[in-house]
């Protein structure tokens, strides 16, 4: 009588799984047991039989029937490696603890400011490398420090909830402009040539410079479209900016209000300046509220300008920089990207009562 095992589970491939399995087979060097696992499962779909396959790609009839049935019941995942248990943890959760809580609550006793991976391993009696991994996972980093400023202006409230209005519902037929200065761009040139790019080498530059004078740059920004007006002139008084004003306005229909949003620089508030507004009653100023530049959009599009263009930029002239300037401008408003608003007034000021109740819980 002839022996009878277990039955051969039939294979059945969708159009998505034969795909999937023949990138899998077709690995030459990575994956290899990836690779043999998903052609034995192709043969099987085929109608081949264990022993068949097993001759056809030398490997024993076991194994062929292991994948068969593993990617009978589990599919594609069927044939992917699960996680091996690995060592035993050597570090236990009281020493992670000790570890965050030093970081957070101590300085080295050397007099250092904070600790670096080399000191609190000396402290905690760890290498440098599972002080890291730790750190890394509860995502701290003392060796970073961001500045900050918070508002002072006793109309902070008011400003904030007018300015991101403007943003996220503008008024009917009217312009919305972001406006500020960035003064002193120097025309800089390197003391020795710039070295290029290569594979594993990043651009190098000399750490001297000389000074060839500089400009300084007026812009506004149209929040609605991302265009950007801009002029250059020598110094940036309250002339300049009547100057500039004057420039907005002849660009700007005659039907439309113009909204600008701009800082309280003493320029922006000069006499010569209100008597402007008073002869232009279509334009209306916005203040943003002090230490509160990033209310400006204007403020992330001359950061754009600095990254993109002057940081690594040569200039022996204020005229090349001044051309070089107008040029990368011409070439952003032929492909303008308007910033997005996204928070409210109501979230911003959430998040600043959060943050403050931190700074009076910790202390100051």
């Amino acid at each position: 009588m002839a022996r009878r095992g277990r039955p051969t589970a039939q294979i059945v491939l969708s159009d998505d799984e034969r795909e999937t399995l023949q990138r899998w087979a077709r690995r030459p060097k990575s994956a290899q047991a990836l690779a043999l696992r998903s052609k034995i499962v192709l043969a099987a779909a085929d109608g081949e039989t264990n022993q068949a396959i097993a001759a056809e790609l030398r490997c024993h009839p076991t194994t062929v029937g292991k994948w068969r049935t593993r990617f009978a019941e589990k599919r594609l995942d069927g044939l992917l490696d699960e996680p091996r248990p690995g060592q035993p943890r050597k570090i236990t959760d009281e020493v992670v603890e000790a570890v965050i809580v030093a970081t957070l609550e101590t300085t080295p006793p050397d007099g250092s400011t904070h600790w670096s991976t080399r000191s609190m391993a000396a402290k905690v009696g760890l290498n440098q490398t599972a002080v890291s991994r730790i750190w890394r996972a509860f995502g701290l980093k003392p060796h970073l420090v961001d500045d900050f400023k918070v508002s002072n202006d006793p109309q902070f409230i008011e400003k904030v909830r007018d300015i991101v209005g403007l943003y996220l519902n503008p008024p009917d037929a009217a312009v919305v402009l972001c406006v500020d200065e960035k003064t002193q761009v120097q025309a800089l040139d390197r003391t020795a040539p710039i070295l290029p790019l290569l594979p594993g080498v990043p651009t190098r530059r000399s750490h001297d410079y000389v000074r060839n004078g500089t400009t300084d740059l007026y812009a506004a920004l149209d929040v609605a479209s991302g265009q950007v007006l801009t002029q250059m002139t020598d110094q940036h008084r309250a002339v300049e900016f009547r100057k500039f004003l004057n420039l907005i306005n002849r660009n700007v229909p005659d039907e439309l209000s113009v909204h600008v949003i701009c800082d309280n620089a003493s320029t922006h508030k000069a006499p010569e300046i209100q008597r402007w507004l008073k002869r232009h009653r279509r334009f209306r100023f916005h203040y943003t509220p002090t230490y509160s530049s990033w209310l400006n959009q204007v403020e992330r599009w001359f950061a754009e300008l600095t990254n993109k263009k002057l940081r690594r930029s040569t200039h022996h002239s204020v005229t090349e920089l001044r051309a070089d300037i107008d040029n990368w401008v011409a070439n952003w408003n032929d492909n303008p990207r308007p910033y997005t608003w996204a928070k409210t007034a109501d979230d911003i000021l959430d998040n600043l009562t959060r943050y403050l109740h931190r700074i009076n819980d910790s202390g100051h």
